[in-house]
Order: C-alpha cells, then structure tokens, then sequence
C-alpha cells in the first residue's frame, strides 16, 4: 500500500525541546524535529514569502474554482528540490477547503496502489504526489481517464475470462511535483490544466522565510545575521532553514544566544559554506572539472563516477544552482566549468 499523510492539522505540538529536562530529552528521538517541520511550513498564502508570479496565480485559480464550487484543474509543480511546491500543495488544499493526501511515486510501484489512494478521496480532494516523474508508464497511463473523466477502468480475470469494469470516482485535484518535467510523457504532462515552474528566491524573500522560521523556533536574531545566512542558502528555503537551525546551535554554545552577524559568519565558515552558498560538494564537483579534465567538458556519467555519486543527485541537487550562478554549463559534449568559476576557486 502507498504511503499516506493525511493533513497535519490533527498533530500535537510538542514543548520546546530547549524547556525539557535533559533526562525527557531521549525520548523524543525524531519525532521533535518532525513537529517543527511541520509548524515552521506556511498554511496560508500571507505566509508563504516569495514566487510571487506563481502564487498570485494560483490564488486566482483558487478562488475562480472555488466560487464555481468545481475540482481545480489537475496541476503541476515544477522546479528544484527544497523551493516549497508540497507547501505549496498544502495552501492550495487550506483555501480551497478540503483534504490533501500525500504521497510519493516511488511509493505507488502497482496499479493496485493508485487504485486503493483513488479510491479513497473525498470529493474535490487534492493528491499531491511529489517526484511525479519517477511514475512506472503503467501506473500513469491509469491515471488518464481518472484525470479526464474520473473513473478507473478494472480488469477482473484472466485470458477469455477477462472483463473490463468502470469504477466511478469523485472529482479531485491532482498536484505533482517534479524536479525533472522533461521525464514525464506528453500525454500525461498535457493532461495538467495547470503548469507552474517555481524559481530560485531572492534574499529578500528567504529573509523574510528566516525571520518567520527564527520567531517559531524561539530564536534570537539581528538582521544582519539573517543576511548573512540568506546571503549563502542557494536560493532555496529549505537549505536556508537548515542552516538557520545550525547556526542557532552555533549561537548557543559559542556566542551569547543571539545569532549577529559574527556568529552567522563564524558559524558558515565551520559549515563550509562560502560566500555564494557553495558547500564542499559544489567546490567538489568544481575542482574535479577544473583538475582532473582541464575545465572541461566532462561526461555526466564521469563525473558521478569520479564522486561516487548517484546520477540523479548531480543533476537534480547540484547542477541548477551552479548553472543558475553561472559556474557551470552544459554542452552536448559534457560540463564545463565558467572563469567565474575559476576566479572563485581561486580566492577561496
């Protein structure tokens, strides 16, 4: 059976771990840092700060469907990991009202699996199923008619004994998530009424994901030190808030509690993390196509191969910023690093 998260409306929050008794503390395991995942995602549009274009968007698609009282049309998120297209799916579900189940492809391996998920929704519900491309071709072309006419097409028996059944569903919302949207087939990727890519943010807008994160963690912050940090999280919320809570630990055992710009940059540094939020794989991958093959160009394969990396790490995880940042390009030959690229190398 397919994984399952109903909405987390009904979670208990537990107490700040930081107000335990050291002896509570081992019982909690990762459940604590479970809890604060979820309380530090945004529930509504005012909070979510950034991709502007695509939320004012898809607060009109809401609100349109809603009035109408029909399904929002099936839509599709697209963009690198950590940039918020789960919360995104989320808010989408809070404003219009209903419930969103979540779950992953990897996790829906059998028609059985996506039949007993369909099955199960309510009406006008929203399925989020997040790295939407990694579907098998049988387990997607299931989802065409229930996309377009709501009904599952069931066959019962073997060989002459065969018989097809129409199994009527209600109308839902379904809202994929992609790293890779060139993967999904044009038949699927077509049927998606609603296509949105989502961006790297600006530091503005992760100092303002900061500064809302640090409220709910309880943490003291100067704005220089949340420049610091948002100055060097590669343009994506979810690195920004990791490296929020180990700077946090940073301020707490070395600083006075506060998190300034001294301990921000003291803390990064420890991290290896440099001034354009390049981490020792990024300088990694960096230094291998600059030393081992002359600044390229360089073989995906070769490189995965040379960093004992899986593939689909490099070009989903690593790659877009470094493209983005203008260190990296592609070719039909292979990567290639920049001079920016050599001129960073060469001052850190």
């Amino acid at each position: 059976m397919p994984v399952i998260f109903e909405n987390e409306e009904n979670l208990t929050q537990s107490p700040s771990r930081a107000a335990l008794p050291r002896e509570e503390l081992s019982g909690q395991g990762l459940d604590g840092e479970s809890t604060w995942e979820n309380q530090l995602r945004p529930t509504s549009w005012d909070d979510y700060a950034g991709q502007n274009e695509v939320k004012d968007k898809l607060k009109i698609f809401v609100q349109a469907a809603r009035s109408r009282k029909e399904p929002l049309d099936h839509t599709l998120l697209c963009g690198p990991p950590g940039l918020g297209k789960t919360t995104l799916a989320k808010i989408i579900a809070n404003d219009l009202g209903v419930d969103c189940k979540i779950t992953s492809a990897p996790a829906l391996d059998k028609k059985g699996d996506l039949a007993a998920l369909l099955t199960s929704l309510k009406p006008f519900s929203v399925l989020f199923i997040d790295e939407i491309h990694r579907l098998g071709r049988q387990v997607e072309e299931y989802l065409y008619s229930a996309m377009e006419d709501y009904y599952l097409d069931i066959v019962t028996g073997d060989g002459l004994g065969a018989r097809s059944m129409k199994f009527q569903l209600v109308p839902f919302t379904l809202i994929g998530a992609t790293t890779r949207a060139g993967l999904l087939n044009a038949p699927f990727r077509d049927r998606f009424g609603i296509v949105e890519r989502l961006q790297f943010y600006d530091k503005k807008a992760l100092e303002q994901i900061l500064a809302r994160s640090a409220q709910i963690l309880g943490v003291q912050v100067e704005g220089q030190g949340l420049a610091e940090i948002a100055k060097r999280s590669r343009g994506t919320p979810r690195v920004a808030i990791r490296l929020l809570k180990r700077i946090r630990d940073y301020a707490q055992v070395k600083g006075r509690g506060v998190i300034d710009h001294d301990i921000a940059k003291f803390g990064l540094n420890q991290l290896g993390v440099d001034q354009l939020g390049l981490d020792p794989m990024d300088r990694r991958i960096l230094n291998l196509i600059l030393d081992k093959h002359g600044g390229g160009p360089v073989g995906i394969e070769t490189l995965a191969a040379s960093l004992s990396e899986e593939r689909d790490t490099l070009e989903e995880v690593y790659e877009p910023f470094l493209i983005q940042e203008g260190l990296l390009t592609k070719t039909q030959r292979g990567r290639m690093v920049t001079e920016s690229a050599k001129l960073h190398l060469e001052k850190n």
